[in-house]
């Protein structure tokens, strides 16, 4: 598979998925737990409260489990880390495959508007998702496939059967 602009050929996946196992197994032997994403976003919104009012967001359950050092804290926490670690990874990747470039991708059907709406719409459903759930898709997939949660390998297996389910309600965008 190569991108439509370049004509490069992306990575292997399978290659992919041994990287991405890889690092998998680093976090659990220098951290002492897996990967997520979603404790990072309630981190930096638990800080941002506290800067606004320290009291409330030490009285509020949602926010206080966030702030073990207080608001600054945000910067040692592992998985603000891990996600601005993600995004300069991804971004010093598309530098050196050249493939930086400011677009929004889109099939030949769709607008770039209407492609973008349909992106943060679908965030803002999988954010809320992840806060309802108490984690998020790479923490419960990743991280809990890796140490056989039963739960994770259900939650895995339903989340690539509804990708193939709604997949040809969206495929005609992409063609």
């Amino acid at each position: 598979m190569s991108d439509r602009r370049s004509g490069r050929p992306y990575m292997d996946p399978y290659l992919a998925g041994v990287g991405i196992g890889c690092v998998l197994l680093a976090a659990f032997v220098v951290m002492g737990h897996g990967l997520g994403a979603s404790g990072a976003f309630s981190s930096v919104v638990a800080s941002g409260v506290a800067l606004a009012d320290s009291a409330r967001a030490a009285s509020n359950d949602a926010y206080a489990g966030y702030l073990p050092g207080g608001p600054a804290s945000v910067f040692r926490d592992w998985f603000v880390l891990e996600v601005a670690g993600v995004f300069l990874g991804g971004m010093a990747s598309a530098l050196l495959a050249g493939r930086f470039r400011r677009a929004v991708d889109r099939g030949p059907r769709i607008s770039s508007r209407a492609r973008l709406v349909y992106a943060f719409g679908g965030g803002a459903v999988m954010g809320l998702g992840a806060k309802l759930a108490r984690g998020c898709t790479s923490g419960l997939a990743l991280t809990g496939g890796a140490v056989f949660s039963v739960g994770s390998w259900i939650f895995i297996a339903g989340a690539f059967g509804a990708g193939y389910l709604f997949a040809p309600l969206f495929r005609r965008q992409w063609l």
